[in-house]
């Protein structure tokens, strides 16, 4: 296995049963020392053969250390026009990395929570109230700029 120095987090949490509510957030908690390099962070979504969409909906939030918020709405293909499969692996487990924040700098000292929370509906599930099968773990990295 290779260290990457440029690595500053990186961690998963496990969907149970493969079957992610949209109520589960996923929270991530990254203490901040630096507050200086620019960095990247990334979302990291493993999926199987079990996902049915073409593209993923996630509503995000970072919490500063100061209390200050910053919510967003994004999408993700999964799939290219095809209906391949997006992502790396050989197997039917596949893995993506899918750019959240460019360059930025995380410019305070302390805890910054990043929340994960799926929004991914089916045409007749408007309420949320179906799972979203088939999304294995979901991850947040964070990387210095090189």
């Amino acid at each position: 296995m290779s260290c990457n120095i440029n690595m500053d987090y990186n961690k998963y949490t496990p969907i149970e049963s493969h079957q992610w509510f949209s109520n589960n957030t996923i929270e991530f908690v990254v203490n901040n020392l630096d507050t200086i390099s620019k960095k990247n962070v990334f979302i990291n979504i493993r999926n199987n053969k079990n996902y049915e969409f073409s593209s993923l909906f996630l509503i995000t939030k970072i919490e500063f250390p100061n209390g200050f918020q910053v919510v967003d709405t994004l999408e993700y293909e999964m799939t290219d026009s095809e209906g391949n499969w997006l992502g790396t692996g050989f197997t039917e487990l596949k893995e993506n990395k899918l750019f959240y924040k460019e360059n930025v700098v995380f410019s305070e000292k302390g805890d910054y929570k990043f929340n994960i929370q799926h929004a991914t509906r089916s045409i007749h599930d408007i309420e949320g109230k179906n799972p979203l099968t088939g999304i294995t773990d979901v991850g947040l990295s964070i990387e210095k700029v090189k």
